[in-house]
């Protein structure tokens, strides 16, 4: 059985805000292109496997961003983060790939360490959780409890 420590609350929460709203951010970006433009991140190899334009491309990509973001940001917080944690990984691969950003590559691998971590740290928070809540039968012959109703 794992052991959390509720003095890492603080971070759980400071991860999972940050990794909820920075794809969901990112993702939203992908429609206006404000923060970048983000189809010169592709690598000209992907670009020209893809069945569909660079453009169009990043669109789908900024939908899963936002889904995925906004499932980290909910009941799936764990699930989401492994998630994120390779869409990283894979990001991190196209980039190294196009030869360039390399810095950008080390920081997505960084944020992807992250998102293990919350993934990690939810499990832990939620084995706490069901313990917790672990509800005694309706009696206890050993220890002569009763159930409350």
């Amino acid at each position: 059985m794992m052991n959390y420590d509720r003095k890492l609350d603080s971070a759980w929460w400071g991860l999972r805000i940050g990794l909820g709203l920075g794809p969901f951010l990112a993702g939203l970006d992908k429609f206006f292109n404000i923060l970048t433009d983000w189809k010169m991140y592709l690598s000209p190899m992907a670009t020209r496997m893809l069945p569909v334009s660079a453009v169009t491309f990043m669109h789908i990509v900024g939908v899963v961003e936002m889904v995925v973001g906004l499932a980290i940001l909910t009941r799936w917080t764990r699930k989401a983060s492994y998630v994120a944690m390779a869409w990283l990984v894979a990001i991190a691969a196209n980039l190294v790939s196009s030869g360039l950003f390399y810095d950008l590559a080390v920081r997505d691998l960084e944020i992807a360490l992250a998102a293990y971590t919350l993934a990690r740290l939810t499990e832990a928070r939620e084995a706490t959780q069901e313990v917790q809540n672990y509800d005694l039968p309706d009696t206890s012959p050993v220890l002569g409890l009763r159930k409350s109703a």
